[in-house]
């Protein structure tokens, strides 16, 4: 799957994260490309990852850079948004 999460809610990657799980537990494999945290959180996903240098790694959930730049902003929106908003 390419971007499941383009045209949903958080909720609705919550609903397909349950689905694919469920999927998993039957025997189905997936591969998904996402930006998204929450889709990243399927249990027992194996995470592969871009580095700066072009190379593919695996990656622990915590360290996948979509939930490191989630969590980030979440501690200091206010950081963000004002280096952010500054360059416009």
């Amino acid at each position: 799957m390419d971007e499941p999460e383009a045209a949903l809610s958080a909720r609705g990657c919550m609903t397909v994260l349950a689905r694919i799980s469920e999927l998993v537990s039957g025997g189905c494999q997936f591969v998904v490309a996402t930006h998204s945290p929450i889709l990243l959180a399927v249990p027992g996903a194996t995470i592969y990852q871009y580095d700066e240098g072009g190379s593919i790694d695996t990656v622990d959930f915590d360290q996948a850079a979509p939930v490191a730049v989630t969590r980030e902003f979440r501690a200091r929106p206010q950081h963000y948004l004002r280096y952010l908003l500054e360059e416009q």
